[in-house]
């Protein structure tokens, strides 16, 4: 049960009292690659932050590895989500990679040799490993949302949820985090933009759009329907 997502009937609203989500209700079973797709303003962002309890829902549920996203669960809950933003700068702010990546686990109760295996192995993972050591600051920004991957990988979740990751990327760096993205074995929900990617990595496609999901199926009968993406801004990759 850990690695699933359960949303039913979730609505959410702005402080300012816009609307934001409205009735949304999604299944995501273990290990199942799911995009979240949808023009700018559409609630991805907003939706994905309600996986760990940073938002908590006006109305309707969201459950998580079977439990309820409540005050009680939300530590357990944190633990299992691991949310990859999508500017990394939010992520890192230790001098040191390793630093960064180690910080998680360091609260975990966990021993000095025990951080260190798994800060070390998730930079291994991420193509990184010969990282640990460098500034945070003076990475690329491909690196950089490497290094927030592992940051978030270093603390073994369950589910991973990322946030526009190829942004900004250039061709080398987005192909590399694609190959990265694709290789890896776990529950993985994403926002994006990026239709290539969707096309490549992702078999379930989630179209979102003013608050409303308007369209959840397989990925390759979506993108072949072209009134469909045109209708909510998106383009057949």
């Amino acid at each position: 049960m850990h690695h699933t997502v359960e949303i039913e009937g979730l609505s959410y609203s702005y402080p300012d009292g816009q609307l934001a989500l409205e009735n949304i209700s999604l299944k995501i079973g273990p290990d199942e690659k799911v995009a979240l797709v949808g023009p700018n303003g559409a609630g991805k962002s907003t939706l994905m932050l309600h996986l760990n309890g940073l938002l908590r829902p006006d109305s309707g549920a969201v459950r998580v590895g079977g439990l309820p996203v409540t005050e009680d669960n939300v530590g357990q809950i944190r633990a299992w989500v691991g949310l990859v933003f999508q500017n990394p700068d939010d992520q890192l702010f230790n001098p040191k990679v390793f630093d960064d990546v180690a910080f998680g686990p360091l609260h975990m109760n966990l021993t000095e040799a025990e951080v260190r295996t798994r800060s070390m192995e998730a930079l291994d993972a991420v193509g990184m490993s010969g990282y640990a050591g460098r500034i945070s600051h003076h990475l690329s920004l491909g690196e950089k949302k490497r290094i927030a991957i592992a940051t978030v990988l270093s603390m073994e979740p369950k589910i991973l949820v990322l946030d526009e990751p190829t942004a900004g990327l250039d061709p080398r760096a987005r192909r590399s985090l694609i190959n990265l993205l694709d290789s890896m074995v776990c529950t993985m929900l994403i926002a994006t933009h990026d239709m290539r990617l969707v096309a490549e990595c992702f078999p379930r496609t989630v179209i979102l759009d003013e608050g409303k999901i308007v369209a959840d199926g397989q990925t390759e009968s979506l993108m072949t329907n072209e009134p469909l993406l045109a209708a909510h801004g998106l383009e057949k990759p």
